[in-house]
């Protein structure tokens, strides 16, 4: 890869979904030679990757990732073993407080009070956040200059506002979008901006930053492409966790069966948190394509007053942005369906759970279970889908080494 150039990982939302992302990852860095140095960033000695930018679950594997920046395989495999240490038992509890309408009379404990908040329990995925990221490695990645920026999308409550939170190294620059619906806040990210953007309203509660309230940045902004290219990134490389069919009228069975509460909110998630990824890609790809245009046409004097418009407009000028994007081979709502038909009953679930389960898998319409992939939170099913984004980065690895530029060979 030419030493001047800085590539972005960008990393969608998608609760369990977001073990894909680790499979790909993973994927890349077999592609490039791993350890074998092949992924470092010749300028740095750490991992190519210079900047991470995630939202959700993203951000998650996104400030995983960052913290072993030094590393050239980034701690993925770390990273993909703890996601196969989910347990459903332990880290899917439902929680009958947060069922619950605190009466006024009611007093409010402390802030951990979980009345009436949330339908699962925090706890288990907050210490997962906080115990897992290595925090300390993480700044001083950051500081060190191997890593250019970390940027965390989360929604501001009050406001509607999505906030960027983005930790900068020193030098570097993540010039704020002019969009009065998005701000972005500086300073260094912690375990709370990263539950904050992973609070998915209703399942977990909204996170306390400052004197704010946030929840899950996949709302309103689930695929930070934006901000990454804002952090100063030339390249991008994009995971969505949105199967695409090919033909989409052949998709599923059609009947006339009334969908189901689960089916409906399957949608509604994939609706809110994943379909935007594929235009935000549409419009960068054709903006590339225009600006192509711009620079063949324009003579050095008219291209230069271009640039100034756009930087008085948008805070920045415009660049063409190479782009590698994954997206599943396969559907992981009908992965989630025959997981739970098939392998729930041999988990130790509980009966809460295993119940929460099959009811969000309980439609006739179509074999996807859409609302069950994004809390599936079991190790087996995250290794199905780490196995698949392996198999799908495996399966373009000449794409890989091509965008990357290493030597054909691996």
């Amino acid at each position: 890869m030419p030493s001047g150039e800085s590539v972005a990982l960008v990393l969608s939302g998608g609760g369990v979904r977001g073990a894909y992302e680790v499979g790909v990852v993973q994927g890349i860095v077999e592609a490039l030679g791993g350890a074998q140095g092949d992924l470092r960033d010749r300028r740095s000695g750490g991992a190519a990757f210079r900047v991470f930018a995630g939202t959700s679950v993203g951000a998650i594997n996104a400030a995983f990732l960052a913290s072993h920046a030094h590393r050239a395989d980034l701690g993925i495999a770390d990273l993909a073993q703890r996601w196969r240490g989910l347990r459903l038992r332990e880290h899917l509890r439902v929680d009958p407080l947060g069922l619950w309408q605190r009466p006024r009379w009611w007093p409010r404990r402390d802030a951990t009070d979980r009345l009436g908040r949330s339908l699962l329990d925090p706890r288990p995925i907050e210490r997962l956040i906080r115990e897992s990221i290595a925090w300390d490695a993480l700044h001083d990645n950051v500081q060190a200059g191997r890593v250019a920026a970390l940027v965390v999308a989360a929604l501001e409550i009050a406001t509607g506002r999505t906030s960027m939170f983005a930790e900068v190294a020193p030098g570097a620059s993540f010039r704020p979008s002019r969009d009065p619906r998005r701000r972005a806040v500086f300073g260094p990210i912690g375990p709370d901006h990263v539950a904050a953007s992973a609070a998915l309203p209703l399942l977990f509660p909204a996170r306390r930053i400052g004197g704010s309230y946030y929840c899950d940045g996949g709302l309103r902004f689930n695929t930070p492409i934006a901000p990454a290219i804002r952090a100063g990134a030339d390249k991008l490389v994009v995971v969505s966790v949105l199967h695409r069919r090919e033909d989409v009228d052949a998709a599923g069975d059609h009947t006339a069966d009334y969908p189901s509460l689960a089916f409906l909110l399957g949608k509604l998630l994939n609706a809110l948190l994943l379909d935007p990824v594929q235009y935000d890609l549409q419009v960068l790809e054709r903006f590339n394509r225009l600006w192509r245009v711009i620079e063949a046409t324009l003579d050095p004097a008219e291209l230069a007053r271009v640039r100034d418009v756009l930087v008085d407009t948008r805070g920045v000028a415009y660049r063409t942005i190479d782009t590698l994007v994954f997206t599943p081979s396969q559907d992981i709502g009908e992965l989630a369906a025959e997981f739970v038909a098939r392998d729930l009953a041999g988990r130790a679930a509980g009966r809460g759970v295993t119940w929460l389960l099959r009811r969000a898998t309980g439609s006739r319409i179509g074999r996807e279970a859409d609302f069950a992939s994004y809390f599936l939170f079991d190790g087996a099913f995250a290794d199905r889908l780490i196995a698949l984004g392996r198999a799908d980065a495996a399966a373009r690895a000449a794409d890989i080494r091509r965008f990357f530029g290493a030597p054909a060979g691996g």
